[in-house]
């Protein structure tokens, strides 16, 4: 091989492994996994969370438990639903989220709360749930507006882990992880 043609086949590894790396994974890449995932199931009651925001080189800069009280209704053959968080942070500071949800079809979902910009987009497939959306996220004097991809995955009947990236303009901020238990 030439050296013009090792650097195009050098290049084209390059792009091909490019590609790879930034296609994420979609929700339908778990349909066949168990537990299934019923949103309206798994956010009807209380449930408790757990969390920690990690920046970009993965140290922890703040933890934090959640309490949510949810319910979820059907009227006119549209399910909705409530979810009530109540966060305290390890700084002591304490934040509220009210999340409305509708099921738009089956296992597509959309969202609203006071801090999201327009609304979240949901769409779960056998144990997992992937959220997008934008919040205005509040840092000292400022609110920043942030984009979110947010991954939920059923554990057992009672666990679920999350895991959200943050980014900005398309640089990733840091990370929330989160695990719920449902009492």
């Amino acid at each position: 091989m030439n050296k013009r043609s090792m650097h195009q086949w050098c290049l084209n590894v390059a792009l091909v492994l490019g590609l790879f790396a930034c296609s994420s994974p979609t929700v339908l890449q778990y349909q066949a996994e168990k537990p299934v995932l019923n949103l309206s199931d798994y956010f009807d009651g209380t449930i408790d969370a757990y969390g920690i925001f990690t920046d970009r080189s993965g140290a922890v800069k703040k933890r934090f438990t959640v309490l949510i009280k949810a319910k979820w209704q059907t009227v006119d053959g549209v399910k909705t639903g409530t979810l009530d968080e109540s966060f305290e942070y390890s700084d002591g500071t304490k934040q509220k989220r009210i999340w409305r949800l509708t099921e738009v079809s089956p296992g597509k979902y959309i969202g609203t709360a006071d801090d999201v910009i327009g609304q979240a987009l949901g769409e779960s497939a056998g144990n997992a749930l992937n959220w997008t959306y934008t919040l205005a996220l509040p840092v000292d004097d400022s609110i920043y507006q942030v984009q979110f991809n947010d991954w939920m995955y059923l554990i057992t009947p009672k666990v679920m882990l999350n895991k959200a990236k943050m980014s900005k303009f398309g640089i990733e901020l840091g990370e929330v992880t989160l695990s719920f238990y449902k009492r």
